[in-house]
Parts: C-alpha cells; sequence; structure tokens
C-alpha cells in the first residue's frame, strides 16, 4: 500500500518561512510523479507545485518565488520551502503522486493517485 506522510506544518506569521515533508517509499520516488496541493477553508483543492520523475518542476503563478520544491532520493523525501509567507497560503497541504501519463507534472489534483493525509499551515496577519 502507497503511503505518503507529511510533516513541518504549523503557524508562522506573516513573512516567516516553514519546511514541509512528504516521505514515501523507495518505489514511488522512483516512478511516480509528485506534487504539493493546497486546499483552504471553502475551497477547492490546487496545485502548488508540482514535479516530473527528473526532477523539473512547475509552480502555481501565486507561489512563483516564495514556495521551493525539492526531493531527497537518499531519503525518499518530498520538501516544500515556502517562504515570506502570507496569509492567502493558509490551507491544509498535501503531497501527492501520480503515475506517469497525462496527469504526471500537471495541476489537476483529480488525476492524481495516491495522497498523504495534510498538515495544516496557518500564516497570521
Amino acid at each position: 500500500q502507497v503511503q505518503l506522510v507529511e510533516s513541518g506544518g504549523g503557524s508562522v506569521q506573516a513573512g516567516g518561512s516553514l519546511r514541509l515533508s512528504c516521505a514515501a517509499s523507495a518505489y514511488i520516488f522512483s516512478t511516480y510523479c509528485m506534487g504539493w496541493f493546497r486546499q483552504a477553508p471553502g475551497k477547492s483543492r490546487e496545485g502548488v507545485a508540482v514535479m516530473d520523475t527528473y526532477g523539473r518542476t512547475r509552480y502555481a503563478e501565486s507561489v512563483k518565488g516564495r514556495l521551493t520544491a525539492s526531493k531527497d532520493n537518499s531519503r525518499n523525501t518530498l520538501y516544500l520551502q515556502m517562504n515570506s509567507l502570507k496569509s492567502e497560503d493558509t490551507a491544509i497541504y498535501y503531497c501527492a503522486a501520480a503515475r506517469r501519463g497525462a496527469y504526471c507534472y500537471s495541476f489537476v489534483a483529480g488525476g492524481y493517485d495516491y495522497w498523504g493525509q495534510g498538515t495544516q499551515v496557518t500564516v497570521s496577519s
């Protein structure tokens, strides 16, 4: 069974930083495309950063220059470094995995096959 386990959420003031982690199996890291999504209260889930199996990364316009996704293959862990946080970044953040195919490297949440449990990020102004 595929497991994605996020950690690192918390509360921070606007302008602060957090780093999220997502631990997965070695198989997932070597064969799946990965992504970070978020969901704020009353809103639909949106893609924040997506990464293909080669490590190429795309970002949502709203987070470019502030959030950075990376992966450490030796630790089978995906990261999301979040700097210059804003109140509108408040949401539950999820990591997700998609099989190679049409939804790899996409922001379409419905195309991802596996999800973590989510971690809350709260930014106060």
